[in-house]
């Protein structure tokens, strides 16, 4: 029988310690690493393969957006090519970063184009490192929506940012969680503004820029001098971006396409919440398979399902309910669950 997935593919924090060897272990000799390791040596720059076997894991060095890029779409992209043959992929999302493997996975860049486009964001991010990005939940740890305390946590965001010297903007909308950006007098004012969470929150990601922000405007107008649209073609499964629209086959304008994707989605806030939700309703999958590397997008995939209301869930304890003998979403980055989406059901 044949299960009809949504495949979401990560973005940028999910290669960590614990996935360091990931390629070696998952796709160890797969051919298209070698074609990824020569555009790498090309620009002067170490191997996919070398990072990936290192003898140790650093955060200064693998937080890094042209170390981390590469790495995340790699893995990312040849799990896609792992999954079992009765599964059906019906639609393809990411978040934030992932909109770029995502691409690939859906056949709308070739897997060359797709790592020359992530490599080149990557390094273009790093060089230019402009501003940061915070996290800070908007619903407690039972995942019930609190749509005031959301409204209010932006209100907070939209003040802060009419300060004189500060700037703060809505990254990503990531389920129950909000990531801001903005420069470090708008990111340290809502710090202090906000009690803490969670016992980690407000958490301030290590080498990220202010993406999905106006700062990245320079980012984004370098990127488009680079890397042009002759890089995209029609995809071969339908896309859902960062504003929840469709790319469908066979009707994708991809000069669009590529305008989206080197201009709104690196300076516009990114909805991943939004795309999650249009793709259980438009689509109706059986599961959301998550790429590896990592595993820390279920939580999120989860919390847009709920807000939703997918399934009548309003809360953590019906998604556990529910998924308790029937899984609906599958992390590639956890073994147990890998082996759920490599190996036929």
């Amino acid at each position: 029988m044949t299960r009809r997935a949504v495949l979401v593919c990560p973005g940028r924090g999910t290669y960590t310690k614990t996935e360091l060897g990931y390629l070696a272990r998952h796709h160890a000799g797969h051919p298209w690493l070698a074609d990824f390791d020569a555009a790498r040596v090309a620009a002067g720059q170490e191997t996919v393969t070398a990072l990936d076997s290192a003898a140790r894991y650093s955060v200064a060095t693998y937080s890094r957006g042209d170390v981390a890029s590469p790495l995340i779409y790699a893995s990312a992209l040849l799990d896609a090519q792992a999954l079992a043959e009765d599964i059906e992929i019906v639609a393809v999302t990411g978040n934030s970063m992932g909109w770029y493997i995502a691409l690939a996975a859906a056949g709308a860049v070739s897997p060359k184009h797709g790592f020359t486009l992530v490599n080149t964001m990557g390094r273009l991010m790093q060089e230019h490192l402009i501003g940061g990005q915070v996290v800070y939940p908007h619903t407690g740890e039972d995942w019930r929506p609190d749509p005031a305390r959301k409204a209010e946590l932006l209100a907070l965001a939209a003040e802060v940012d009419t300060r004189e010297g500060h700037l703060l903007r809505l990254s990503i909308d990531l389920g129950g969680l909000l990531v801001l950006a903005g420069n470090e007098a708008g990111l340290a004012a809502f710090e202090a503004a906000v009690p803490p969470a969670q016992s980690r929150f407000p958490m301030r990601l290590a080498n990220h820029a202010a993406f999905h922000t106006a700062l990245q405007k320079p980012v984004a107008e370098e990127a488009r001098e680079t890397l042009t649209s002759d890089f995209f073609s029609q995809p071969v499964l339908p896309l859902i971006d960062g504003r929840g629209a469709i790319w469908w086959p066979h009707a994708c304008d991809t000069d669009r396409l590529h305008a989206y994707t080197l201009g709104h989605q690196v300076t516009e806030a990114y909805d991943f919440t939004r795309a999650i939700q249009v793709a259980a309703r438009e689509f109706a999958p059986d599961l959301f398979i998550l790429t590896g590397p990592g595993d820390t997008l279920g939580g999120a995939v989860a919390q847009s399902l709920i807000q939703g209301g997918w399934r009548g869930m309003t809360g953590k304890a019906d998604f556990q309910r529910l998924t308790a003998q029937t899984p609906m979403i599958l992390s590639m980055g956890r073994e147990d669950q890998r082996r759920l989406a490599t190996d036929p059901a």
